[in-house]
């Protein structure tokens, strides 16, 4: 194996955010700009020599050239094997476990979520350690240091390797193997979920079900477990073959962008349960017969009713929340008297808690969900776990959802998302809130009175690390909140996110629509953050 170094020049602009580095396509494709990071990473990690190295993507368009380009600098690395998914497949989640399942020393994975693919829109990569989860802050902004003064790569001179053909190859000391993407994730759910209550629902009749893979990863994971082992009909997964362009369509499992599942599920003729999930296989949408289920509810009644599942049958250690979750799986929580965790938005911050014991379930507003069974949120096994629900509890998704309103209160709530923020304006608007805060509590807004007004900060409980400026908050006295949060996802400008929250005990009540509900609250946000005021939009891109 021949092995060059290569002479390059730094690149000031692979700071990685939330979950990996982002780019536009074109920019990874700029000479030696996917290598240098790469060799970053690589720099910036010990000890690994001979150890196995995790790599695939959501097979985006550039996932195929780049896992090239990595097994090349992987190998002049020093890697003793690498395990990649056939085609260059694997789903977030299944990564995730193939990490932990081999012993890996830890993986690349090739994703920019939920973003649009194809030659003109968005790729990613990032670094996920040992235990199957987001390299840490301390991880990543040692990769970011290292690209500003790296001056070389080193890449082996070797062929490309037959990504479509499940085999093992030895080149040198490197060994090279391609394996099925689906079957060990498939072997792990079967573990944690009552297959063969799941197969005798759909099979009778009793559960009909609609998922949008939505020309994404988890497409061949849909297939292999839904309908091949579960029985479910063919025509139970829609969008399921995985394409470069995910169909020209945005890979994020919401109401706007999940369309074709969305008009089904809101006809007359819907089935009993849909769900989709993203760009990489770690998100999910829950919906059922009319209904939207939020992924703050979601968690919540997942928690609520996680002894139904086998793997969770002994209860629950704990449950964790990103903090603009909404505080409903606070209250399921308070009444098993568990901990919950409040943390910072990234699912690289409930990796401790889940190592450490201290929690079994964790989710966010952003559509994820997930367990301790991998350090990634996990889409479609958040399906099989409503799936499972349904069987058990013999209850419509509607049914499920009034139930636990009834018992715990609803938390109304929505989140309001202006894209594409342009960072100038972005970042007054946050300035202009920061400014506002030491005055704000005791002020009285209508029914709403200030009860605390801060830019949250979080500290470890395990490593006592400590994360700041994790979003602004403003609490109200009645248990409302505003938070306002720019998020590091997307490639172009900024995202403002806007999280409205009303806690509601009155059953009566429960039914309305959401917007109305949180009308007040929503005119306070732009009271305080002046975004349509200062960007001269109307309204937001996505309301979720």
């Amino acid at each position: 194996m021949q092995i060059e170094t290569i002479t390059t020049h730094p690149y000031n602009d692979q700071n990685p955010g939330t979950s990996g580095l982002r780019k536009k396509v074109r920019v990874f494709q700029q000479p030696g700009y996917l290598e240098n990071f790469v060799q970053s990473i690589f720099d910036s990690l010990h000890d690994f020599t001979g150890k196995t190295l995790v790599l695939g993507g959501d097979g985006r368009y550039f996932n195929r050239p780049a896992i090239q380009i990595i097994i090349k600098i992987a190998a002049a690395n020093g890697f003793g094997k690498l395990i990649i998914g056939q085609g260059g497949l694997l789903s977030t989640p299944a990564a995730s476990h193939i990490i932990r399942k081999y012993n890996a020393f830890g993986g690349l994975i090739l994703s920019a979520s939920h973003n649009p693919g194809g030659p003109d829109e968005d790729f990613g990569i990032k670094y996920n350690v040992g235990n199957g989860g987001p390299a840490p802050e301390k991880d990543t902004n040692a990769f970011y240091q290292r690209s500003l003064s790296l001056d070389s790569y080193k890449t082996a001179h070797i062929d490309d390797i037959d990504l479509d053909r499940i085999d093992t190859c030895q080149i040198d000391d490197l060994s090279v193997t391609v394996i099925d993407p689906v079957a060990d994730y498939a072997e792990l759910m079967q573990s944690i979920f009552d297959f063969n209550l799941l197969k005798q629902s759909i099979g009778s009749g009793y559960i009909t079900l609609l998922f949008d893979a939505m020309h994404a990863i988890t497409g061949p994971y849909a297939k292999r477990i839904l309908v091949d082992m579960l029985g479910a009909t063919p025509d139970s997964v829609i969008n399921a073959e995985p394409l470069e362009d995910f169909g020209g369509h945005h890979p994020d499992p919401n109401l706007a962008h999940a369309q074709e599942l969305a008009e089904r599920m809101f006809s007359p003729a819907a089935p009993v349960f849909g769900a989709a999930s993203d760009g990489d296989g770690d998100r999910n949408m829950i919906t059922g017969s009319n209904i939207f289920v939020t992924p703050s509810d979601s968690l919540a009644i997942m928690a609520a009713n996680a002894h139904l599942i086998p793997a969770y049958a002994q209860g629950l250690r704990g449950v964790a929340r990103s903090m603009p979750t909404s505080q409903a799986v606070d209250r399921v929580a308070a009444y098993y008297n568990i901990p919950c965790y409040e943390t910072p938005t990234g699912w690289k911050f409930f990796g401790n808690l889940l190592d450490a014991g201290k929690i079994t379930l964790c989710g966010e507003e952003s559509f994820g969900t997930g367990s301790d069974h991998v350090r990634e949120k996990d889409g479609l096994w958040a399906v099989l776990f409503w799936l499972n629900l349904i069987a058990r509890k013999r209850q419509s998704v509607a049914d499920i959802v009034h139930e636990h309103w009834q018992k715990f209160g609803r938390d109304i709530y929505c989140r309001h998302d202006y894209e594409a923020v342009d960072m100038d304006s972005a970042n007054g608007i946050v300035e202009h809130l920061r400014s506002q805060l030491p005055a704000l509590p005791g002020q009285t807004f209508g029914e709403y009175t200030v009860k605390y007004a801060d830019e949250f900060s979080y500290e470890d409980s395990v490593d006592g690390s400590v994360s700041s400026k994790q979003g602004i908050r403003i609490g109200f006295e009645n248990g409302s909140r505003i938070i306002f949060r720019l998020s590091g996802t997307g490639t172009v400008g900024a995202t403002l996110r806007i999280y409205l929250e009303r806690f509601e005990p009155d059953a009566s009540k429960h039914n309305q629509d959401a917007q109305v509900a949180l009308a007040e609250l929503i005119g306070l946000a732009e009271q305080f953050c002046e975004v349509k005021k200062r960007t001269g939009r109307t309204e937001p891109d996505v309301v979720t």
